[in-house]
């Protein structure tokens, strides 16, 4: 639908215009923004992109085009996709198709021509705000009254949208020439993964040292987790506010102290609350695939891919849980392991997947705990 007049309009009463592409309709979402230079075909299938209209800081995206390699999940996941500029003639040969051809597909509305520097510093300033995207109401004082009266994040638990409706077993390692990895070694150890939104790329890191997955929907209780008898168990990434997920903070509490733990970005969030800690929404969030984090039992630094708009509070954490990395940007709390039990996890993605791959040792570290 290139060139379809369409308009975004924020809760603060902005309206900004500029051409649509992908598909014609309307749509609301979290407003957010996403620094990284590459890999917008994984931020558009990350679940935990559920709820959210994504704004690229970068000014050309879909250069690259759309190949079935480079896909996080089944589908795009974002709620709408706003860029400076779509390029129209992607140049690589991994390339299948057009990114206006695949959200057009599956039914995904995109915004170009904006001013997208303007549109991320207001939301730098304000804060993350919900918006509406429309190619079919172009009033602004309608726009603007739908953003206001839409459904925010807070509260929400957008995980029963995007997690997975049954078990299943994963065993795919890498298979792209451009992974950085060694063969996958035989599996030594099973791992249950609880899904809130996982990532796929999560699951071939753990294929890749030596697991062997069973993945379950992240309402399963503990009980179900230890019926597969696991030599541990990961809780993966997802979308949205962690504290209304109470069926999944209360499955992590009853599994706590029996097997071994590794949680990344909302699993971190959600093992945070079941050990006793609290969590807060952070004013525009992290992500990116630069994001400086301190790694504090090493004194380096590692420079990490990020996707999250919620945070564990690190001033109250309990007396049991030690903090182990830092953001620099803000001082935030991006890592923390329990004291006495072999459980730890990263607010930030090791995996990667577009991303540096400074923190893949973690899925080793998980691998070690295990015994």
């Amino acid at each position: 639908m290139s060139n379809v007049a369409t308009k975004l309009a924020l809760e603060d009463g902005t309206v900004y215009t500029g051409r649509g592409f992908g598909a014609r309709g309307e749509t609301f979402g979290e407003v957010v923004f996403n620094t990284s230079m590459t890999g917008y075909q994984e931020v558009l299938t990350d679940p935990s992109y559920k709820g959210q209209i994504v704004t690229m800081t970068y000014p050309l995206i879909g250069n690259y085009g759309i190949n079935p390699e480079d896909v996080e999940s089944s589908r795009p996941q974002v709620e709408g996709f706003i860029v400076r500029e779509l390029s129209r003639v992607p140049s690589n040969f991994r390339s299948r198709g057009t990114l206006d051809a695949y959200l057009a597909e599956h039914k995904i509305l995109g915004l170009e021509g904006i001013d997208t520097r303007a549109l991320v510093r207001r939301i730098r300033v304000r804060g993350a705000m919900t918006g509406v995207l429309s190619s079919t109401d172009l009033d602004d004082a309608s726009l603007v009254h739908k953003a206001r009266t839409s459904p925010g994040i807070v509260g929400r638990d957008l995980v029963r949208e995007v997690m997975a409706s049954r078990s299943f077993t994963w065993t795919d390692g890498f298979t792209s020439p451009f992974a950085s990895y060694l063969p996958a070694r035989p599996p030594t150890h099973h791992v249950v993964a609880l899904d809130y939104g996982m990532k796929w790329n999560i699951l071939r890191c753990l294929v890749q040292v030596g697991c062997r997955v069973t993945v379950l929907p992240g309402a399963a209780t503990a009980e179900q987790v230890l019926a597969h008898k696991p030599d541990g168990i990961f809780l993966s990434n997802g979308p949205g506010d962690p504290e209304p997920l109470t069926y999944a903070i209360q499955a992590i509490r009853d599994l706590a102290g029996k097997k071994p733990i590794f949680g990344i970005c909302l699993g971190h969030q959600l093992l945070g609350l079941a050990l006793g800690g609290t969590t807060f929404k952070l004013k525009f969030g992290h992500r990116g695939a630069n994001q400086p984090v301190l790694n504090q039992q090493t004194n380096r630094v590692e420079i990490t891919t990020q996707n999250h708009g919620f945070a564990v509070h690190l001033d109250n954490l309990p007396c049991d849980l030690e903090p182990t990395h830092i953001n620099l940007n803000d001082n935030t709390l991006e890592g923390m392991r329990h004291r006495r039990w072999p459980i730890f996890s990263v607010q930030y993605h090791p995996e990667a997947s577009a991303g540096p791959h400074d923190s893949t040792y973690l899925f080793e570290e998980f691998q070690k705990r295990m015994g």
